[in-house]
């Protein structure tokens, strides 16, 4: 079972570990290996676990999973959710996004973007009541899905 929590600036490797390996299929669904989670150094996460809310799941010692919030006005910016490749499909990412929710009280709105052909991240947004807003084309390769969770 997972504890979610807020990070601690140690935790910014194991993050940055995560993440990076959560996003390797999304590198390879859409042809890009240089997408800003796998690019995004240690010092970077570092900074953002210092001054935003960053809310980890840990199974023992270990990070498993990751969420970013930033509120923008009434809304709160939700971005890097991730969980450890091994362990995706057993509710950890859901977990970690309800816990946002509830972490982030102020907050009237809660937006976030994945790309059009992440399936599972768009199932686990919509059960979670977030519904699509508008859709950007990036690329020939991606187009992202923004969505919105009003309160």
């Amino acid at each position: 079972m997972s504890v979610i929590e807020r990070a601690k600036p140690g935790d910014a490797g194991e993050i940055l570990t995560v993440q990076r390996a959560a996003y390797v299929s999304e590198a390879q669904l859409y042809g890009d290996p240089f997408i800003p989670p796998l690019v995004e150094s240690v010092e970077q996460v570092g900074k953002v676990v210092r001054a935003g809310v960053v809310l980890v799941a840990r199974e023992g010692e270990r990070v498993v999973g990751a969420v970013r919030g930033r509120m923008s006005g009434a809304t709160c910016l939700v971005g890097r959710l991730v969980v450890a490749p091994d362990l995706q499909g057993r509710g950890i990412g859901g977990a970690l996004l309800a816990a946002l929710h509830d972490e982030m009280v102020s907050a009237l709105a809660f937006d976030l973007f994945t790309g059009h052909q992440s399936e599972g991240n768009l199932r686990l947004y919509r059960r979670y009541g977030y519904r699509e807003t508008h859709r950007e084309r990036m690329s020939d390769h991606l187009t992202l899905i923004h969505m919105r969770r009003q309160l």
